[in-house]
């Protein structure tokens, strides 16, 4: 009988938050068909029970899948969520920080500021707090793997992007920050940061039309990334193939990011108009 090729991360514990859809479920999909035992968390029980019937016929070489509610605002949700995913080995190998989102779009003039704290606390408290709780359990078990997903929004500007860009970009300072401090405890502390990848987010960018393409314009790999395209990364700084690298932010985007961002205005201009792009507010 021939030998089933090993999966990589087999006995190893997972943690994805976010794991319910999008890109924290392809890096589900990728982890538990190589072995891992992945725990995926997110706000919705609802969407998890969905996730899990999709994740199981995938699951292999002893790998297992399973999931808890959790929103990464809440600290002690985080809490109750990182010492579930490490039940089954006593640990936590790696997390895959996927909770993100945003809630503002439009000129900078005219943000609406609790959607902005919104965005960002989601952005940046939830990354910090699934960090804070899973690398203590990371240090106590001799090391492990975190991975933070930010944006080519935080890197090339993304005019009326509203909070979305500084939330990724506050991530990445975040874990560079984290990275320095924890690798004398052998946690290891990366960034991915995505082009633009087929998820519910970018719904209406990705139905087509002048956005669509200009976004593949920008694109020497001109083509919509897709989960499993992040999940690949995931996957490489969580095994056992990168254990000397730390503190990297990753650009997974088609090459996205050696031009600039995407233009926005074919969208917009009629919600805004074109003086409302460029700063102007009708007052009264």
């Amino acid at each position: 009988m021939a030998n089933t090729p090993a999966g990589g991360l087999e006995g190893t514990s997972v943690l994805i938050t976010g794991g319910g859809s999008g890109i924290g479920l392809g890096c589900a999909a990728r982890c538990a068909g190589d072995g891992a035992y992945v725990t995926i968390c997110g706000r919705s029980e609802e969407r998890l029970t969905r996730a899990i019937q999709e994740l199981e016929p995938l699951v292999a070489h002893g790998g297992s899948i399973r999931s808890i509610a959790a929103d990464v605002l809440d600290e002690d949700a985080v809490k109750r969520a990182v010492a579930f995913a490490a039940e089954l080995t006593g640990s936590i190998d790696s997390v895959i920080a996927c909770a993100g989102g945003s809630e503002t779009i439009g000129p900078v003039t005219q943000i609406d500021v609790d959607a902005f704290r919104r965005t960002i606390d989601l952005n940046i408290t939830g990354t910090m707090l699934v960090l804070k709780h899973s690398a203590r359990v990371m240090v106590a078990g001799g090391g492990g793997s975190f991975v933070g997903i930010s944006s080519i929004a935080a890197s090339n500007t993304h005019r009326w992007f509203g909070a979305y860009g500084p939330g990724k970009a506050g991530i990445e300072a975040l874990c560079t920050m984290a990275a320095d401090e924890l690798g004398a405890s052998e946690v290891r502390v990366n960034v991915i940061r995505p082009g633009l990848v087929d998820t519910e987010l970018v719904e209406f960018i990705i139905a087509g039309g002048p956005l669509l393409d200009d976004y593949l314009d920008c694109m020497p790999i001109s083509r919509v990334g897709q989960p499993a395209d992040i999940a690949a990364m995931a996957r490489f700084l969580i095994g056992s193939e990168s254990t000397w690298i730390t503190g990297q932010v990753i650009n997974v985007d088609g090459g996205h990011s050696l031009r600039r961002g995407p233009d926005f205005s074919s969208v917009l201009s009629d919600v805004f108009g074109a003086d409302g792009l460029r700063g102007v507010v009708q007052e009264g």
